[in-house]
């Protein structure tokens, strides 16, 4: 076999895994074929070229080595030049080991950036230029400018704003005027819809005929009555030939209208008597899908479109699964709340007569008035938007909310980046998990929320980086790579300095994943399956995993760190881990890089863990909490970061018990071996740590529906500090086993704990009182912040987590928050629950020792 794509990695393995031979095409027309080591650099291949090639015909007609550039097929399919001749061939990854000499033309410096981006975000340019898209085209050009404007201005920054922009800094943004809506009265609308599928498939669901369904909305409200279409009959290509008229003006329809349209199949119900009535009909949806009235430049859209459907249900479930059509479209439940999404029609009346007053008195009510906005009224809309111009700035607790899908309008989205501006730069960091989810919501690539990230990306070091990999984790998802692609290109084209160590940490990722590349694949990558190849002994894997990583960089922090390649190493659970070590000026930092989990979830409910540590500090209440850096990199890849100092309860339990049937009883192990770590006068301060700590993840696990919390996955450093780690479960998805709920006890709270926190007495009352008041002080406190855990959990539903994807999935936390109840029966509920999970905590221990005996007989 030639030594191509599906033979390479015979070749690597006879070679030792070192070197591979490389086909070489000379612009003489001369053929070379000689091995090249994979740690080479192409400044060196070329010097092994221009010797190979003096005994060969035609080596006088080449000029100088430098006026020629090797190009080669990259990872994304696309015609790249090496001009970066510093670069290894194993950094390079090309689709195959063949390099071309051409010479050298063109603007150099262009093309290798624009090379760099495309292999950055994952997506080649060409795949932005085959789009003929004048949206895609007129977004690009315009952020183009827009990014590379503000890198201009950050160059010319004096010492002082420099720094702060490298270490990091609070710099104020400038404003982005939105563009308003445009009125298209008297005209009227005409869609020709057809739906092409295939007959065989229709027809194999048991029904003979075919209806469309057409609707209009704005976010989740209905503008107008649906209208349906007469009945076909099944083929692959049905045609209607009929008009569907909406009872709407064309000037009452809102900027953000959207027209949706569902394919149904009719099954004929017949009863077993029979009766005078007709048979009853069902109908089963087939497909769906929704398209903007208005295009991106406010205009009525024109001409003929090719929109692509999505299956509402599978094929074999379809004949029993009966859904409302509406339930497919892109929309989502408002929170389930009386008080706050309905409305009775007096209601309604009664607040939109006194909005005026509203604005004044209850500008935070901003939401409740834009849900009872008559949208289908070009009248009331003027009104809104009117009312809009005048609104003071809200706080981002009720900001964050219109961000959401149901409140689509363009009006009330500047309104919303408006009162956004004035977020510090460590708040926007906060919630910047939920504004990159929101981009999903945007009907359009060129939105405010866009400029909005962007430009405070382009000011904050620290944001730009956790921006670009926010986005670029989700660059394998089909209905954001594009969005997402193309936000990132602008980024890169306002960050060019900073290519060179995002690539690397692009480059990192590749090389981390062996799981998921192997040499049967296409793709041509020089150390990344290394790790994992049996034939090569453990030792040897090491040695050439660290040997590549040599070069790497820290992800959890935007600064560089130096990588300690002899700290590295494999761990020995399940999925295989691997364990790096950076070091800065001072010490060590660990990183876990996991591939087969999805770390988004763990992402989400550390950042819930970090805001409420710091609500709790606003009032003066620190619980030592220990929110330690995750960040989801790619598809069920991410890092985490090590806690120094720590173990699992489990191994302090087990290795301070004389049997491991009993270790999960043993309640002196956990205070024996905080003595054994703080001898002296530290064990005080070590309880205190402990008994404050151990508070406020009480009282954070039980608020956010915390599950599987076994011994293993509670930890505590040698300072008494105590933490959770993996969070696969939240939101009260517990887990259970033979039909049994594991998880019997509101949170953690076993006698064990109680032991510590009393300090090895009994009687110690006292303090055991003080940690009860301070869970209850924590609680309240996130229940008068109620609104913005909700609300930011609601952003994330565009996430598609599997435990949050509608508002049911929230209405958990509604209830563990009390929200619509006051604070004393919110407390009272919470001391119920808090005496529960004292009661009940011999249920957790049980859990504890079953744990444990499943693990050691894996």
């Amino acid at each position: 076999m030639p030594p191509g794509v599906y033979g390479m990695q015979d070749v690597w393995e006879r070679e030792g895994w070192q070197q591979i031979n490389i086909e070489f095409l000379l612009p003489t027309g001369i053929y070379l074929n000689f091995p090249v080591a994979r740690s080479d650099t192409i400044s060196t291949i070329k010097k092994m070229v221009w010797k190979n090639a003096r005994n060969e015909p035609l080596f006088s007609a080449l000029s100088d080595p430098d006026a020629y550039v090797f190009t080669c097929i990259n990872m994304t399919a696309e015609r790249e030049e090496l001009e970066d001749e510093q670069r290894r061939l194993c950094d390079v990854r090309p689709f195959m080991p063949i390099l071309r000499l051409v010479a050298r033309e063109g603007d150099r410096v262009e093309k290798l950036i624009t090379t760099q981006i495309s292999l950055l975000i994952g997506k080649g340019h060409h795949e932005f230029d085959s789009q003929k898209n004048h949206e895609v085209n007129e977004f690009r050009t315009k952020m183009r400018t827009f990014c590379e404007e503000r890198a201009q201005v950050r160059q010319m920054l004096p010492w002082e704003p420099w720094m702060e922009f490298n270490f990091p800094c609070d710099l104020e943004p400038c404003s982005v005027v939105a563009q308003s809506g445009k009125s298209h009265s008297g005209k009227k609308i005409l869609v020709n819809v057809k739906f092409e599928g295939s007959e065989v498939t229709l027809q194999s669901l048991s029904f003979s005929q075919l209806v469309v369904q057409a609707g209009l909305f704005h976010g989740s409200e209905l503008l107008c009555k649906v209208v349906t279409s007469n009945e076909v009959s099944v083929c692959s290509e049905p045609v209607w030939d009929q008009k569907l008229v909406f009872d709407i003006g064309v000037s009452d329809l809102p900027r953000m209208s959207c027209l949706c349209f569902a394919l149904y199949g009719v099954i004929e119900k017949t009863k077993k008597r029979p009766t005078k009535k007709k048979n009853k009909r069902a109908d089963c949806p087939l497909a769906w899908v929704n398209t903007m009235v208005f295009d991106y430049k406010d205009q009525l859209k024109t001409g003929e479109f090719s929109l692509s459907t999505w299956p509402s249900v599978p094929a074999e479930s379809i004949k029993t699964t009966l859904i409302n059509f509406f339930q497919h479209l892109k929309l989502r439940e408002i929170v389930d709340n009386k008080n706050y999404t309905e409305f009775f029609e007096d209601e309604k009346e009664l607040l939109w007569k006194l909005r005026e007053e509203v604005r004044q008195r209850y500008p935070e009510s901003l939401p409740k008035l834009l849900l009872i906005t008559k949208w289908n009224k070009h009248e009331d809309v003027a009104q809104m938007v009117g009312l809009l111009r005048k609104w003071p700035e809200l706080p981002a607790i009720h900001a964050l909310e219109l961000l959401d899908y149901s409140f689509p309008d363009p009006h009330v989205r500047s309104f919303t980046i408006r009162c956004l501006r004035i977020l510090r730069n460590d708040e926007l960091f906060q919630y910047l998990l939920q504004l990159v989810q929101v981009l999903k919501y945007e009907s359009y690539l060129d939105c405010d929320l866009t400029c909005f990230l962007l430009e405070r990306a382009l000011a904050n070091k620290k944001i730009g980086h956790f921006l670009f990999w926010h986005l670029r984790s989700e660059m394998h998802v089909p209905s954001v790579s594009l969005r997402f692609g193309l936000i990132l290109e602008a980024y890169c084209r306002g960050s060019i300095f900073l290519i060179k160590s995002l690539m690397k940490q692009v480059c990192c990722i590749y090389s981390l994943c062996e799981k998921q590349i192997n040499f049967s694949s296409t793709y041509f990558f020089c150390i990344y399956t290394v790790i994992h190849v049996k034939a090569v002994t453990r030792k040897r894997k090491q040695s050439l995993f660290r040997n590549h990583l040599c070069t790497s960089v820290s992800f959890l922090d935007a600064n560089l760190f130096c990588f300690s390649a002899d700290k590295c190493k494999f761990m020995d659970s399940k999925m295989k881990p691997l364990w790096l070590m950076y070091k800065d000026k001072y010490d060590h930092v660990g990183i876990i890089f996991k591939n087969g989990d999805d770390l988004r979830q763990d992402m989400l409910t550390l950042q819930m863990i970090q805001l409420m540590d710091v609500l709790w500090k606003t009032e003066g209440l620190d619980l030592r909490m220990l929110p330690y850096g995750c960040l989801s990199t790619g598809n069920k890849t991410g890092l985490i970061e090590v806690v120094k100092n720590s173990d699992t309860i489990a191994n302090i339990q087990r290795n301070n018990s004389n049997s491991a049937a009993t270790a999960a009883f043993n309640k002196d192990a956990l205070l024996n071996w905080l003595k054994s770590k703080n001898p002296g006068d530290k064990l005080d301060q070590a309880i205190e740590e402990f008994t404050l700590s151990c508070a406020g993840y009480c009282v954070a696990t039980y608020v956010l529906g915390i599950g599987d919390r076994h011994s293993d996955n509670i930890m505590i450093r040698e300072t008494g500090q105590l933490f959770h780690i993996d969070f696969g479960h939240f939101l009260g998805n517990f887990k259970s086993k033979f039909g049994i709920n594991r998880e019997r006890v509101p949170f953690i709270l076993t006698y064990d704990f109680v032991h510590v926190i009393q300090e090895g007495r009994t009687n110690n009352s006292e303090k055991f009182e003080r940690f009860r008041e301070c869970c209850e002080q924590a609680y309240k406190i996130l229940c008068r912040n109620g609104t913005l855990f909700v609300n930011l959990f609601a952003l994330m539903k565009a996430a598609g987590l599997p435990e949050l994807s509608s508002s049911k999935d929230i209405q958990y936390l509604k209830d563990s928050l009390a929200l619509g109840k006051s604070e004393e029966e919110a407390l009272k509920n919470f001391k119920v629950k808090f005496n529960e999970a004292l009661r009940e905590s011999w249920k957790t221990k049980v859990n504890w020792m079953m744990h444990s005996f499943a693990k050691d007989n894996r």
